[in-house]
């Protein structure tokens, strides 16, 4: 009889065990099964005001309106640089570009620079997003606009490059990806080039390099573009236009009190945009805001087409979504077109997420300070089961995507040609310019979000300064 209860007790905890195993593999297995499928849409040239969610009236976004709605929007998410190859190498590494140096060993800041990056070290390349993401598994595609120094491209990090287009063509194959039955889960970067199209306007009117003429003489289809945005609607006059269909000039059209002689200096290096500042009119400035909302609905219009395919795929509840920029565009404020500036419009840049069922939806972040080029590594690593770490500044945003109390920085840094800058959670932004000797300035987007003076010598904030002085030089650029 005691055998016998020894031997039931035995089997009823081998039994036991055995459930214990199969329930702990059931939970291994839905970790894994709840990974998702990841798809990072990345623009070129859109400001982070340029969304009809973010209270913009001059144009419709329902696309991007929709990622809004159905999940996360961040209001003070900057570029690592706003110029396209420098931002696009800290996409690709997780590093800011200031990190790499050229062929004649100089820091990296601008577009020239960034696509001398000689072949990059062992340790960046086993700290690309590309080389931690294919560690986790993850099937790894690319679209579209690169423009990347040869170490870097999808194809030398291992993306499957699946369209060299970078507009409809890209997304009607991204779609046919979307589409698709997956073994493993993917990471899919859609590279799309709108609003882009807009440089073209002031650069066609003043092209005297050779280097612009090139452009130039390549750029048929984003001048035919440029065109459809800039046409007047059939049946308005140019009166009517300029005062009812146009945006208004913004309210910090002049260039700033006492303008940092390295603004001055950017924009008197290209004669395109110094032609632009000294003579579009005023219907001029206001004609180039028109096809810049309208370049962007372009875009709105293609993201649609993925949103759709997720959609009508079933694949919503297990798709991440992830939509930056890769700058803005000065958009007559100060009298500027293009970027590369430290001004909010040119380097604070759209971010958004949507995974519906995980990331709650309607949520608006207005506080927290994101790096689209710093904290997407350590994001997407995140969901995929995975540590990355690249520049060890860089944050994940899941906790945050999903609502958690999560501790946070406090500052971030942003590079650029003509200076580098920390802003501070409280609307603080130190600058300093070096390109035509130091500068020094201290804005302050509470009190004047439109940048239009400094706080530089205001008693009220020398505290501020020495602040900001000292983390610039301590936490982000020693």
């Amino acid at each position: 009889m005691v055998k016998s209860v020894s031997n039931y007790i035995g089997l009823l905890i081998l039994f036991l065990a055995l459930i214990s195993c199969k329930n702990e593999e059931k939970k291994i297995t839905t970790k894994k099964e709840t990974r998702p499928n990841i798809i990072y849409v990345y623009v070129d040239q859109m400001s982070a005001n340029m969304m009809s969610n973010a209270g913009n009236t001059y144009l419709k976004t329902p696309a991007l309106d929709y990622i809004a709605n159905n999940g996360i929007c961040f209001t003070r998410a900057y570029t690592t640089n706003p110029v396209c190859s420098p931002a696009r190498v800290s996409l690709m590494t997780g590093r800011f570009p200031g990190y790499f140096k050229d062929d004649k060993g100089n820091e990296i800041r601008e577009n020239r620079g960034s696509m001398k990056i000689p072949t990059v070290s062992q340790e960046v390349q086993n700290t690309t997003i590309a080389y931690y993401l294919k560690k986790a598994n993850y099937e790894l595609y690319f679209g579209g606009k690169e423009h990347l120094p040869e170490s870097l491209t999808p194809a030398a990090l291992g993306f499957n490059k699946f369209s060299d287009d970078e507009r409809g063509e890209l997304v009607n194959k991204a779609a046919d990806i979307i589409k698709e039955k997956h073994e493993n889960p993917y990471f899919m970067v859609v590279s799309l080039i709108n609003p882009h199209d807009i440089c073209y306007m002031a650069l066609r009117e003043k092209a005297t390099s050779k280097n612009d003429a090139v452009l130039l003489k390549r750029a048929k289809v984003e001048l035919a573009a440029l065109g459809e945005a800039m046409k007047i609607p059939e049946g308005v006059s140019e009166e009517e236009f300029y005062s009812n269909y146009c945006p208004p000039l913004p309210k910090n059209f002049e260039p700033q009190t006492d303008e940092p002689k390295a603004v001055k200096s950017l924009i008197n290096n290209r004669p395109f945009r110094k032609n632009a500042r000294e003579h579009f009119t005023e219907n001029d400035w206001k004609h180039h805001r028109y096809a810049y909302h309208r370049l962007t609905e372009v875009m709105d219009k293609e993201v649609q087409v993925l949103l759709d395919a997720i959609k009508n795929s079933g694949q919503e509840e297990n798709t991440l979504i992830i939509f930056s920029s890769d700058h803005g565009d000065m958009s007559a404020s100060h009298r500027m077109e293009h970027k590369s500036t430290l001004y909010e419009e040119s380097a604070n840049v759209p971010f958004m997420a949507m995974w519906k069922g995980h990331i709650p939806k309607g949520q608006v972040n207005e506080m927290d300070l994101i790096s689209n080029g710093l904290d997407l590594l350590p994001t997407a690593c995140d969901y995929a089961n995975i540590e990355g770490v690249s520049d060890a500044r860089g944050k994940s945003l899941r906790p945050l995507f999903e609502g958690k109390e999560v501790s946070w920085r406090e500052t971030l840094g942003v590079e650029s040609e003509i200076g580098k800058m920390v802003v501070d959670k409280y609307g603080l932004k130190y600058t300093r310019y070096d390109v035509d000797g130091i500068e020094e300035q201290l804005l302050n987007l509470k009190q004047d979000p439109f940048e239009t003076t400094h706080f530089t010598n205001d008693a009220e904030f020398k505290d501020d300064l020495e602040r900001l002085r000292q983390i610039y030089h301590t936490e982000w650029f020693k």
